[in-house]
């Protein structure tokens, strides 16, 4: 495969999910699709309804418009965590995360510039892992999934959820964990900082699970990466391995759990890139947008040419490391073939 420029963190809803919806919504009971004035938003069970859909998480002709500003030959492309539906009844939730997959494969099958990832029912280990291998063997890219594996709650690091990642490690899966909206802090209502930090924290706690509890470690086939640049972790990692320190033994070393993680590069400030880099090594590091939320950046590939990077590394970050860690579709698209 040629060298590409690939952003690995992108979200998409296709159109597909709103015009198939009725057809289907006998399957999945407990979610409504609202249109109203404020536009098409979801409301699982027990929740407000979510925010509306933006219009850029469905078109793929101003995405496209986008990447060539940018340089952007391909990218990953996860579904939008306000409607993945943890909230649901187990195979409520396996139906709807099947329905998810098949609209964003249908739609981007054809699209050689997009890679899919999917979503799993992540309230249900065994179901997830059949939805994985399922998605997995269709030709997805790999799997996004949510901090909170019941929705508002719930642990990445629960025993029952060992057969998802037991089925990842098998299947040597990209899994990509991304925050959820609602990190359940009322100090977030203002400022508009559930974005600004909240979800930085929502990651930096569910991930401090997973490395004390040794599941990267025990799970070593999958490759977990982490959107944010990896929040808090890679400033934090001194303190984390401290508190294995002082634990004597009760916890597994977050040092090694780290060594096995891999970070976008959504981190917008040089330096910041530099010190993950140099924290994480640059080959565990590839470029990342967060398109196209306005929390995202708008010019993703500026941060990597503005960091002080060898050739060399710059072009692991910006595409080579992702075409080893994700399982790309084998027609994509780039400007040099």
């Amino acid at each position: 495969m040629p060298q590409l420029v690939i952003d690995v963190h992108a979200h998409f809803v296709p159109k597909s999910l709103f015009e198939r919806y009725e057809a289907h919504a006998a399957t999945f009971p407990g979610i409504k699709l609202l249109r109203d004035g404020n536009g098409v938003r979801f409301q699982f069970p027990g929740g407000e309804p979510t925010r509306p859909v933006s219009p850029k998480l469905s078109d793929l002709a101003d995405r496209r418009s986008w990447m060539d500003q940018n340089g952007i030959d391909h990218q990953l492309v996860g579904g939008w965590l306000d409607i993945f539906g943890y909230e649901l009844p187990t195979q409520e939730g396996a139906a709807w995360s099947r329905f998810i997959n098949a609209c964003m494969w249908d739609e981007l099958c054809s699209e050689p510039r997009f890679t899919p990832l999917a979503t799993v029912p992540l309230q249900d280990g065994s179901l997830a892992a059949e939805v994985l291998s399922e998605a997995m063997n269709t030709g997805f890219g790999g799997v996004m999934i949510g901090t909170l594996p019941k929705g508002s709650g719930g642990n990445l690091d629960d025993p029952s959820l060992d057969p998802f990642w037991a089925a990842a490690s098998k299947l040597g899966a990209a899994v990509y964990l991304h925050p959820m909206f609602v990190c359940g802090e009322p100090r977030l209502n203002d400022y508009d900082l559930v974005n600004a930090i909240g979800r930085v924290a929502d990651t930096s706690i569910a991930v401090s699970r997973l490395l004390f509890s040794g599941h990267l470690l025990k799970f070593s086939g999958l490759k977990f990466i982490l959107s944010h640049g990896g929040a808090a972790l890679p400033f934090a990692l001194g303190r984390l391995a401290r508190n294995h320190q002082i634990s004597q033994g009760k916890y597994a070393d977050p040092r090694k759990g780290f060594e096995a993680m891999y970070f976008d590069s959504c981190v917008f400030d040089p330096d910041a890139l530099e010190y993950l880099a140099k924290k994480a090594s640059a080959d565990r590091v590839m470029l990342g947008s967060d398109a196209p939320f306005p929390i995202g950046d708008p010019e993703p590939t500026k941060v990597v040419e503005a960091a002080r990077f060898s050739v060399g590394d710059r072009a692991k970050i910006l595409g080579g490391t992702a075409q080893s860690v994700f399982r790309i579709r084998p027609d994509c698209w780039c400007r040099d073939c």
